[in-house]
């Protein structure tokens, strides 16, 4: 067997391999890959020599967008397989990719698209009959200046909106606020390398709306009804293939449909240790892609 040697691509606060990552790392050994954790903005690492990369845990992307990019640009110089190819990951970076999965049939939760000069928060809660709504970032990760707003509280939301709007890239999307994260859960399905692996049910701590466990949420292994797996798949189908991992989250509200709330094609957690099997599959995944 040939022996392989793989990036696990981190970053400054989270320098070696993740729980996830050091539960896939034994696995990939097992198949000849080694696994090396290289901070993404670390100018010493030459990211050439590695029979691949992969992104796992770049989780400062978003704060840092301009030169992530200029680091996927010297990535594609370099020649080395990047997985997710990186195509995919400038088109998966910006939250404007779910209007492209809208307009190709994707059931996604309905968005309003903002930018400086929109109307306030008040009048575009009012125009779509929303109670409540989340405003997110347009480039964002792990409920980063996520906002939670109602139209009783509209006048004071519209400030933190603005600087929002002004801090970022001058956009961002408000969404209705879904109570069926705070009951049933936000589903996580995984796939790897097109196949689905497993699913993780996310449920937000009390009193918060972010699933994250960064605020509290948990996250408990699931089996996902029919119809939330042909959704996933449906949300999968026309994305340009072949591609390592995706996780596609989604909430199933009340008239049984499942809205896509984000797929995710860089960086996610991946809850390998939710399944037994969950890395072994991973890693079986990364092999076979080296494979060619």
């Amino acid at each position: 067997m040939t022996r392989r040697r793989i990036a696990f691509a981190t970053y400054e606060r989270e320098p070696y391999l993740t729980p996830d990552d050091r539960l896939a790392a034994p696995a990939l050994a097992a198949l000849g890959v080694e696994v090396v954790p290289a901070i993404w903005t670390d100018g010493a690492v030459d990211w050439g020599v590695f029979d691949a990369v992969v992104l796992r845990s770049t989780w400062d992307y978003h704060r840092r967008i301009t030169e992530y990019r200029r680091w996927l640009d010297l990535l594609e110089r370099s020649a080395v397989p990047v997985w997710n190819p990186l195509a995919l990951v400038r088109w998966n970076s910006d939250k404007r990719y779910l209007r492209d999965l809208a307009a190709r049939g994707v059931d996604t939760v309905p968005t309003v698209w903002l930018e400086r000069g929109s109307p306030s928060i008040g009048e575009v809660l009012d125009e779509q009959g929303w109670r409540e709504a989340v405003v997110k970032p347009v480039v964002a990760a792990t409920a980063y200046r996520t906002i939670r707003v109602s139209g009783s509280t509209a006048t004071a939301d519209e400030s933190a909106v603005r600087v929002l709007l002004e801090h970022g890239n001058g956009e961002a999307l408000l969404q209705p606020f879904l109570p069926e994260i705070e009951t049933e859960g936000e589903w996580s399905l995984v796939f790897f390398a097109g196949a689905f692996s497993h699913a993780a049910l996310k449920r937000p701590a009390p009193g918060d709306f972010r699933v994250q466990t960064e605020f509290g949420g948990d996250a408990i292994p699931a089996e996902p009804p029919a119809g939330v797996m042909a959704a996933a798949e449906r949300a999968l189908a026309d994305v340009a293939t072949p591609w390592l991992y995706a996780r596609v989250d989604g909430v199933r509200v009340a008239d049984g449909r499942f809205l896509l709330m984000e797929l995710e094609l860089l960086e996610p957690s991946l809850f390998l240790g939710l399944h037994d099997q969950a890395p072994a599959r991973f890693a079986a995944a990364i092999r076979r892609l080296l494979a060619g």
